[in-house]
């Protein structure tokens, strides 16, 4: 029987990040996956795949504004799925095929096969040919990561009501792609297929997309995505979804009781994702999992069996990759005697869609109903000479301060660049800044980091200088 410090089930972000720093830390390390490739949801069929599909219908997308630079296309401009398709798979082999030289790199043993407990100190390893091989383990990680979540009326099919890991691999482009959840994920992968001509209508259930992100950021999303051309229905109650032939019926409910019919030939449920846990006879080893289907942990994301801990999607919090990462890490430094922690209110949040949309810290909705007496100041990206040279003029940064601290209490971003401007944020938070102390940082000119200066300007004595 192998015997190791550590042994982690799952190999998504969190448990390959928790595997390298285990090791790094000295710790005689071992992976489980039940899958042929390391990386799992995130590399294989979430954010990796989904942004490089992103990327490239960004780039036809972009050709229809050439005429705007001064550069004309002559001859038809097509899409080819298929070959998209298989670039997007390309970069996903590529990237897992970096996690497994990490693995190899820093002497972490790969088990493929699914892991599930024997007992508290012993994980079981089956493989696909039903063989079975037990390791015993002074410490666990579960990080087995998330599944797409459905409604109980809505029979997934994988062919015509799919979740977003088929959304990823379709060989047509669907010509009425219907919706099912206005988050992250149903919203990135609309504009995909919006850029490559499909009409694409989202039934959400809230009064608004994006939800859990301040309430600006989803209006002017929502404004930005319907000048595109996506159709939304906000505050519908989806009440069947049926399937005939290559047709998908979807019907849904406003709260004045009328019913809208969308007919289309996909529809893509995206109403969440559900943590995974599945064939872990966690019970087995005696961990605990609560009503959701959460693992429960303590603040050190210490299960209720003490060598065994749990990070990622599979417990609490939001179910991002970076969390996860972060949560992985932190437990190796503690199996290590270290003292990490992780401050939860500077995770940010971003949607891959452009314009891009980022967030870190409090909502504006979220410090009105705390009572938190604050100031706000935000500046457009169409007053920034970085935007109008390159075109990109949707878009805004909010930034939120204590009314008598100054202390950035959030940061709100719309536009261009977003997902990488948010790191300022997130850095300054950290540091607890004010928002005088970024109002007074030098950022390079012409930027699109510009923003956040005169936000932070707006939000400290309503002084922006470029507007």
């Amino acid at each position: 029987m192998s015997s190791f410090d550590v042994v982690i089930i799952g190999s998504g972000p969190g448990g390959y990040v928790a595997a390298i720093r285990c090791a790094q830390l000295g710790m005689k390390t071992a992976i489980i996956e039940k899958y042929s490739t390391l990386g799992g949801t995130c590399l294989n069929v979430g954010c990796i795949p989904s942004k490089a599909m992103l990327a490239s219908s960004h780039h036809y997308s972009d050709i229809a504004h050439l005429a705007d630079h001064g550069i004309e296309v002559s001859g038809d401009v097509k899409v080819n799925l298929e070959k998209m398709i298989a670039r997007k798979q390309a970069v996903v082999d590529q990237t897992s095929g970096g996690v497994k030289f990490l693995m190899d790199k820093n002497k972490i043993t790969v088990f493929e096969g699914k892991g599930s407990f024997v007992d508290a100190t012993h994980v079981a390893v089956e493989k696909a040919d039903g063989t079975k091989e037990t390791l015993e383990a002074k410490n666990v990680i579960i990080a087995t990561g998330s599944k797409p979540s459905s409604l109980p009326f809505i029979k997934i099919d994988k062919e015509r009501i799919i979740t977003s890991t088929e959304a990823l691999k379709l060989k047509e482009v669907p010509k009425h792609l219907v919706i099912i959840g206005g988050g992250v994920i149903g919203i990135e992968l609309g504009q995909v297929y919006l850029r490559l001509g499909a009409q694409v209508s989202v039934v959400e259930y809230l009064d608004r997309i994006i939800p859990g992100m301040d309430g600006s950021l989803s209006k002017e999303l929502m404004k930005v995505l319907k000048k595109q051309g996506m159709k939304f229905y906000v505050s519908h109650q989806v009440k069947s979804v049926v399937r005939k032939g290559n047709n998908v019926t979807v019907q849904a409910e406003n709260a004045k009781g009328e019913t809208v019919t969308l007919e289309g030939d996909y529809s893509l449920v995206s109403v969440g994702r559900r943590p995974y846990t599945d064939g872990l006879n966690a019970d087995k080893a005696g961990v605990i999992i609560s009503e959701r289907g959460q693992i429960e942990v303590n603040d050190h994301l210490q299960t209720s069996v003490p060598n065994i801990y749990a990070i990622g999607d599979v417990v609490r919090g939001a179910m991002l990759a970076h969390k996860a990462e972060e949560e992985g890490t932190m437990v190796a430094e503690i199996l290590a005697g270290q003292k990490p922690h992780i401050n939860y209110n500077l995770i940010p949040g971003v949607v891959y869609t452009w314009p891009e949309v980022a967030a870190v810290g409090q909502t504006e909705e979220q410090l009105i109903a705390s009572g938190v007496d604050f100031k706000s100041g935000s500046f457009p990206f169409k007053a920034l000479g970085r935007a109008r040279a390159g075109g990109d003029l949707d878009g805004f940064v909010k930034i939120l301060a204590d009314s008598k601290t100054d202390e950035v209490l959030g940061v709100h971003m719309i536009g261009a660049r977003c997902a990488d401007l948010i790191a300022e944020a997130v850095t300054a938070m950290e540091f607890r800044a004010s928002a005088e102390d970024i109002s007074r940082m030098s950022h390079a000119h012409p930027t699109f980091a510009e923003a956040i200066k005169e936000a932070a300007l707006a939000a400290t004595d309503n002084r922006p200088l470029h507007i």
